[in-house]
């Protein structure tokens, strides 16, 4: 328990509606007056004008004579993925969760999740900011990985998009296939280097995964989106596409573990029809059932593996 966290996020939520409505966007391309700015968003003068004075007062912009510009803080923030401040706009996904949350106790009683329409993928700052966040833990969790596996490894990345992790396992002389969303791969197939050995493939593990034989089949935070169904049937078809030796690797948050874990099930609950965050018990069930020896999980850089042999 912490009263301390019932504090009301209002930086927060200034910010996110700020970046929702296109003022950070406007004011990167240009400096503008409030009434130019609210003019170029269509919008309120009144209440561009009293959203600004708080950004300013945050130190998010910086006015001269009547003038807003980005301040260099929030510029590097937003902006430059070269400055150590860098987040881009990943935080704008727990800004989204918002809506969802509010409607928890409607999901209490019917069950249900939050009711939105169908998204087509996210954001592409959203992945880029969210590919430049785990840098810092890529290098360690793919090195465990693939240990003790053949260096010229043929690896499935299912979910793997965002091209931080896959691009790890290729400095490690493996080959990668990604498998992600249409709409990610349309995203992300541009940012792929002439000569990468990467492969990106449309397409949905519910539906099927590629032919392999693969040594590797990586599922970095795929897991809590889906119920024990969904996830028995992608390990046993994750079996099938491994080689003889294959290796079956999944990075999630494993409940019982952690307070992180418990309340990540709530975000999963008000989210997905039957997403959620799973024991480790359960995962060694399902994995076992599935045709492989499971090694106890480890945590590496921060993050929570649990990998398994094909037997």
């Amino acid at each position: 328990m912490n009263i301390n966290n019932f504090e009301f996020p209002r930086e927060f939520l200034i910010v996110g509606a700020a970046v929702k409505t296109g003022i950070f966007q406007a004011l990167h391309k240009e400096a503008l007056t409030p009434e130019q700015l609210a003019q170029k968003l269509k919008a309120d003068p009144r209440a561009v004008w009293v959203v600004t004075e708080s950004l300013l007062e945050l130190g998010y912009l910086k006015q001269t004579d009547n003038v807003l510009k980005i301040s260099n803080q929030a510029n590097s923030m937003f902006y430059n993925p070269e400055s150590p401040d860098y987040n881009g706009f990943a935080f704008m996904h727990t800004y989204d969760l918002f809506t969802p949350w509010l409607g928890l106790p409607d999901t209490i009683i019917s069950g249900k999740p939050y009711p939105k329409e169908k998204k087509q993928g996210p954001p592409k700052n959203f992945i880029r900011a969210m590919s430049h966040i785990a840098q810092k833990s890529a290098p360690n969790v793919t090195a465990y990985c693939l240990e003790g596996l053949p260096r010229k490894s043929k690896i499935l990345d299912i979910g793997g998009g965002p091209l931080t992790y896959a691009r790890e396992f290729v400095k490690r002389g493996a080959s990668v296939t990604i498998l992600d969303l249409p709409a990610v791969i349309d995203m992300m197939q541009p940012d792929l280097l002439p000569g990468e050995p990467i492969t990106m493939l449309k397409g949905d593990f519910n539906e099927g995964l590629p032919d392999g034989p693969f040594d590797l089949i990586y599922l970095g935070n795929v897991c809590h989106i889906y119920g024990e169904k969904e996830n028995r049937r992608l390990f046993q078809r994750s079996a099938k596409a491994l080689s003889a030796e294959g290796r079956i690797a999944i990075i999630d948050m494993i409940r019982g573990t952690n307070v992180h874990a418990a309340l990540f099930a709530v975000n999963m609950l008000v989210n997905t029809e039957n997403g959620g965050t799973w024991t480790f018990e359960q995962y060694k069930e399902w994995l076992t059932d599935a045709g492989f020896k499971v090694k106890p999980y480890s945590e590496i850089s921060g993050r929570q593996i649990i990998t398994g042999d094909k037997q």
